[in-house]
């Protein structure tokens, strides 16, 4: 038996363990080398290559996909899948379909975003007033380019802007399109980049041909008197404001107030809204109105309902038995987006520069680039003219001995040699000549070659103008307003938005009269309120309170008053008076959390009771510092009724003083050390959520824990607990002026 050879053992080679040089360790780096490093590149990414659009009004997204539907035959051809537009686009734009899908959408027909729609979508592609409308995939829904894009790509192919290498430099792409109109003013265009913004609203085309063309025969035309206001999509009404109107067209910023249209149907006694402004959504509308059912605040209505179709945009409100509809909806545009405002920001991208211009100025820098691609394009026709002209002059000069060149070319041995003998032979180009070797020999005949050549005194002709328009800026802006005038009467629609002036909508200040008469408010630890009259105090006996809980604050006023509701997570809550019930005090009364739908687990822990936002607040730490606020910083050009960082969250609130003008405050601290201070004393702060500054010193394990207004006669001496500079520490209290209360700690 044959024995069993051994096998040696295979040598197992010891692991490897990789090593990162520098992993864990910390490196120092100056903060303005990590933002100029890091942060910079990619800022200026976002604005230059993103989110602002340039003097074509075009962001590089909305370019990339036009340019590739273009380039498909999309702008005579019929529509195709989305999908293929999409994955064509992603060989210029690699940020994903997803992201170029919903590019596409926003550009389109179907969802009606735009006053002049560069795409022509079939399918469902949502609502831009929709927010629940979700528009269907790529694959469901078909797209061509719109007619009007004809005039985004006038002329592409005659050099009239620069091409680029796309982002692995293996096509061409536009880095412009040479509109022939201001585009950048006729659709409303918005983006975010990083630190700064651009939103830029839309204007009926006619009337923007129109401005443009009177600010090319006259710089100084006023651009108002042809330009009245801006045009928005769905027919929103424009609240015209004078002021506001002058200041967006001379800075490009300014707030335009838009409000919704309706009408009253009166068999079915309801309120169709129709039209609401481009920055909200039904969704958001019909919302805000349920909402401000439940609160009581509208009583009017009985239904509501989003009645959108294939017909359009509508909101039907039903209208209890004899309710005023115009009334009605007075109070709606002041308590809901129906009525909301319209931020401009003209931010354009010049020469890869961001500049917010007005409306007048942004025309002039459009009419400036529009004339560079006129001068191109008219430079190129002249270019091509006159290579035609060089060829046909040479074939001229063969018409004069056509048999001569048939010998010269029978006889010429090499086909090489072809070209420079009839260069010799007619004493013409080497262009002449390879363009004269390439007739046809049937073409070489006396007809045919005087067919060709009759055309060279109108060759010249066409060159000459085109000379003279090229030495003329004149002859290059009559061009562009002919062309703008046939624009205009092209696509041309009738203005949308209609303008109401301030006269017509004084009703809107006209809202249900807020009845005026002294009440008494009383606001609780556990943060309960009350809104009692003064015959229902007489006669009232003690307050109904939960166990532990305490009235804290009594402030006597009138119902037409604001109420301020300061909370334990740095928030203020705003009300009106009116908005609470008179009450008795045998009641607990509202509980103001539930009231103000404050956010879970956020108790309300002061109240302020004011009509004309005067006066100071003070705000006291347990760290030992105040801060000094104005009230006026609380009050609203708007119906917000709700404040973020209302004071500042670097440390526990200690207390919140109410007062109308500067005087004494004592604090205390839990050590028993007390300290009066003169709010005078204290700079007054513009910002809600200031820090303050340092009034009391505290010793180690102790805290501020209470502020009051200082009675007269409290201390016997009271000079003992002031101070003349700040922060100081304060005094115990005297054997005379210590009391229960003064040294409870609660």
């Amino acid at each position: 038996m044959a024995s069993k050879k051994k096998t040696p053992p295979k040598s197992i080679s010891p692991k490897t363990h990789g090593v990162i040089n520098g992993a864990g360790d910390i490196v120092e780096q100056p903060i303005v080398s990590t933002i100029r490093e890091n942060y910079m590149p990619y800022a200026m990414s976002v604005i230059l290559s993103r989110a602002i659009p340039e003097i074509d009004g075009f962001k590089p997204s909305h370019r990339k996909l036009l340019f590739t539907m273009y380039k498909m035959g999309l702008l005579t051809g019929n529509r195709t899948k989305s999908a293929n537009i999409v994955g064509a686009t992603m060989k210029l734009n690699p940020h994903g379909d997803s992201a170029i899908y919903d590019t596409m959408v926003r550009l389109s027909r179907g969802y009606e975003a735009l006053l002049h729609p560069y795409v022509d979508s079939k399918g469902n592609f949502g609502k831009f007033y929709s927010r629940d409308m979700a528009w269907a995939a790529s694959r469901y829904t078909e797209a061509k380019l719109a007619p009007i894009c004809n005039e985004l790509f006038r002329d592409i192919d005659k050099d009239t802007v620069d091409f680029v290498d796309n982002y692995d430099n293996t096509m061409k792409e536009p880095s412009l399109l040479p509109v022939a109109f201001p585009s950048v003013l006729v659709n409303a265009n918005t983006g975010i980049a990083v630190g700064m913004a651009s939103n830029i609203c839309s204007f009926n085309l006619k009337e923007i041909c129109e401005t443009t063309a009177a600010l090319i025969r006259d710089p100084d035309h006023d651009i108002k008197t042809t330009l009245p206001a801006p045009d928005f999509i769905g027919g929103c009404q424009i609240i015209y404001d004078e002021k506001t109107i002058n200041q967006v067209y001379e800075t490009g910023r300014g707030s335009i107030k838009l409000r919704a249209k309706y009408e009253y149907d009166k068999s079915a006694n309801c309120i169709d809204v129709l039209s609401i402004p481009s920055t909200t959504t039904c969704e958001v509308i019909i919302e805000k109105i349920i909402d401000l059912v439940k609160q009581g605040k509208v009583k009017e209505i009985s239904d509501i309902r989003d009645e959108t179709g294939i017909d359009g945009l509508k909101i039907t409100i039903d209208l209890k038995r004899g309710v005023d509809p115009d009334k009605l909806m007075a109070k709606l545009f002041r308590f809901t987006t129906l009525e909301d405002s319209y931020a401009c920001n003209f931010n354009v991208l010049i020469g890869g520069v961001p500049m917010v211009l007005g409306v007048k100025s942004l025309l002039e820098e459009w009419i400036a680039f529009r004339i560079e691609c006129v001068r191109r394009r008219t430079y190129y026709d002249r270019n091509k003219k006159a290579d035609k002209l060089h060829l046909l002059k040479g074939l001229e000069k063969i018409l004069l001995d056509i048999d001569k060149a048939i010998k010269i070319i029978r006889e010429t041995d090499e086909e090489v040699e072809v070209v420079p003998n009839l260069m010799i032979g007619f004493g013409i180009d080497k262009i002449q000549a390879e363009y004269v070797a390439e007739i046809k020999l049937r073409h070489l005949n006396r007809e045919y070659i005087l067919k060709r050549t009759k055309d060279i005194e109108e060759l010249e002709k066409e060159i000459a103008e085109l000379d003279e328009i090229l030495k003329s800026k004149a002859r290059i802006k009559t061009i562009i307003v002919k062309e703008l005038k046939a624009i205009a009467e092209k696509y041309g629609q009738p203005r949308k938005s209609i303008i109401i002036y301030e006269d017509s909508t004084k009703y809107e200040e006209e809202i249900e009269e807020i009845p005026d008469y002294p009440v008494t408010f009383f606001f609780t630890k556990e943060g309960y309120f009350k809104k009692i009259t003064p015959q229902s105090l007489r006669m009232s006996g003690a307050h109904k309170l939960k166990d532990g809980d305490g009235i804290v604050q009594e402030i006597e006023f009138s119902n037409n008053c604001d109420l301020l509701f300061f909370t334990d997570k740095c928030q203020v809550y705003k009300a009106k008076a009116s908005d609470f019930s008179d009450t008795k005090a045998s009641v607990l009364g509202d509980y103001v959390a539930a009231k103000l739908s404050m956010d879970e687990g956020e108790n309300a822990v002061f109240m302020v009771a004011t009509k004309d936002y005067k006066g100071i607040l003070l705000f006291a730490f347990e760290n030992g510092k105040a801060a000094k606020v104005p009230l006026e910083a609380y009050a609203t050009k708007t119906n917000r009724k709700k404040l973020t960082g209302a004071y500042s969250d670097k440390s526990p609130l200690s207390g919140i003083i109410y007062l109308q003008d500067d005087r004494e405050v004592l604090f205390k601290a839990s050590s028993g050390r007390m300290l009066l201070v003169h709010t005078g004393a204290l700079s007054l702060k513009s910002t809600r959520s200031t820090q303050g500054v340092a009034v009391m010193k505290l010793k180690k394990g102790h805290r501020l824990f209470e502020i009051s207004e200082y009675k007269e006669g409290t201390f016997a001496k009271p000079q003992r607990y002031r101070t003349r500079s700040m922060p100081a520490l304060g005094a115990l209290p005297s054997n005379e002026d210590t009391s229960d209360e003064q040294l409870s700690l609660l």
